[in-house]
């Protein structure tokens, strides 16, 4: 889900608002509104293209359906901690190059838990090298270097402190500090030679950050380059710390573009070069300055119409290939596990998403590697969860409610099996689970007077997933910070 760094924009009206038809009060609020729903992490306005009848059943909703809850209880895999009970998703992954694991929430416990227990299988057993999330460049290389016993913090927790936007307990929690800590332990036992596991952020939004960074690395490097690239950042100088302004600025024609300059310096730091030992700094200083050109495209575009969440999932596809195409330490292919929402691991293709000219990141690797990308849903039916009142609201445990009848949730819950697994991947075109159905999605602000608008969307599983893990009552993270 969307949940950038955009606490200028004017927030939502109302409650009612995030899941209209995209009528505003102001012409900004009008040209903003998509941005402003993903922003308040909620999903496009999918009461308005599935009808917008205030959240009661739709006529494409299945009714209840004993089958599909048959065939749920045949084909699911109950998850109870134990050894041997994910063997079934390390069967499917095989030999693939990359494993998404979304969230259907920004905010729960047994979603970071599940995936945490599932990447350490794929490093251990799978050789994966890649832990690549939902998050900004610059703060996840903080957190890599701690992994790999390099830079000056002291624990994990100070390591995640490097996530300082809006909301900070997505990373910085107590189930993420338990997985990097446990990064660190395996890479410290690793023999000599072998592959680290590496911790890296896929997202767009850190740009003065990220520019911050080149810079750092060219004075170290080469001082003249290092001047031409702060000349050239400095088109940025009086916007620092709200990128949000700068698109403003650049729309209203009260600023200059600066798409030239953050081209210029990212054609310009692509072309360097580097000895072996100064590579993984230099590859650093590339994705910085790719951050940089895509967040000066991202926050212009929110002010210009242009399909921000299509550019977003372009540059984390972007970059999750640039991991991908570089060998790993020992030589091996380079395999990656990304941590992001359903909304991004999904194929866009099987939800109103992709019917709305919406792509994702699930869907571009699956375009790309086919079998090789596995795309792995979470749900949950009800429970607790870390989730704000509005964007920028500090983060509370919320209730989650019961998951509306004629969803995938509801119908797994149907199944009475407290946790599983369940493949999706080569079943029949009579599949009693190939029907359209509602799928839940909350983001870092939950909304639940509006809960139809705000949170749910049409998608049909099988074909937006390769297999789902559905946790049926779930508590929310645990936060270091909020």
């Amino acid at each position: 889900m969307f949940r950038g760094p955009v606490p200028a924009v004017p927030r939502l009206p109302d409650a009612s608002a995030a899941g209209s038809n995209g009528t505003g009060n102001t012409m900004l609020y009008r040209r903003l509104h998509r941005s402003l729903v993903l922003a308040a992490a909620v999903l496009l306005p999918l009461a308005g293209c599935a009808g917008g009848n205030g959240g009661s059943a739709l006529p494409t909703d299945p009714p209840p359906d004993p089958g599909a809850v048959a065939a749920v209880r045949q084909a699911a895999v109950p998850l109870t901690g134990a050894p041997g009970d994910l063997d079934a998703l390390m069967a499917m992954v095989g030999d693939a190059r990359v494993v998404l694991l979304g969230e259907s929430t920004h905010g729960t416990h047994e979603f970071y838990a599940e995936r945490a227990r599932i990447t350490r299988r794929l490093v251990e057993e799978k050789g994966f090298t890649e832990v690549a999330v939902e998050g900004e460049w610059p703060a996840a290389a903080r957190v890599d270097r701690w992994i790999r016993g390099a830079g000056t913090d002291p624990n994990a927790a100070q390591a995640l402190s490097g996530f300082t936007e809006f909301p900070l307990w997505m990373w910085r929690n107590a189930e993420v500090r338990e997985l990097v800590e446990w990064m660190r332990a395996h890479n410290a036992a690793l023999p000599a030679g072998a592959a680290p596991v590496r911790f890296r952020g896929l997202d767009v939004y850190s740009l003065f950050t990220s520019a911050d960074e080149v810079v750092r690395y060219l004075e170290r490097t080469d001082p003249a380059a290092a001047e031409r690239a702060r000349r050239r950042y400095s088109c940025f100088a009086r916007f620092r710390g709200s990128p949000q302004a700068y698109g403003q600025a650049v729309e209203a024609g009260s600023a200059p573009s600066c798409q030239a300059q953050a081209a210029e310096q990212l054609a310009e730091t692509m072309a360097r070069t580097a000895d072996a030992a100064g590579a993984d700094d230099l590859f650093g200083a590339q994705r910085n300055a790719s951050v940089v050109a895509g967040a000066e495209a991202y926050f212009r575009g929110l002010f210009e119409g242009v399909n921000t969440w299509n550019l977003r999932d372009r540059h984390m596809m972007a970059t999750l290939e640039a991991l991908l195409a570089r060998p790993a330490a020992d030589g091996r292919p380079t395999r990656a596990v990304v941590w992001a929402h359903n909304t991004h691991v999904g194929d866009a293709r099987a939800t109103h998403m992709g019917e709305r000219g919406d792509l994702s990141l699930g869907q571009l690797a699956r375009e790309r590697h086919g079998e090789g990308a596995v795309l792995v849903g979470f749900t949950t039916y009800d429970g607790r969860v870390m989730a704000a009142r509005e964007w920028g609201a500090p983060g509370e445990e919320r209730d989650v409610r019961p998951a509306l009848p004629g969803s995938f949730a509801a119908l797994f819950h149907e199944a009475g099996i407290p946790a599983f697994f369940l493949p999706l991947r080569g079943r029949g075109a009579d599949d009693p689970l190939a029907a359209r159905r509602l799928e839940r999605a909350i983001g870092v602000v939950y909304l639940p007077a509006s809960e139809r608008q705000s949170h749910y969307f049409h998608a049909v599983l099988r074909e937006q997933f390769d297999a789902v893990v559905h946790l049926d009552r779930t508590r929310a993270v645990r936060p270091l910070v909020r």
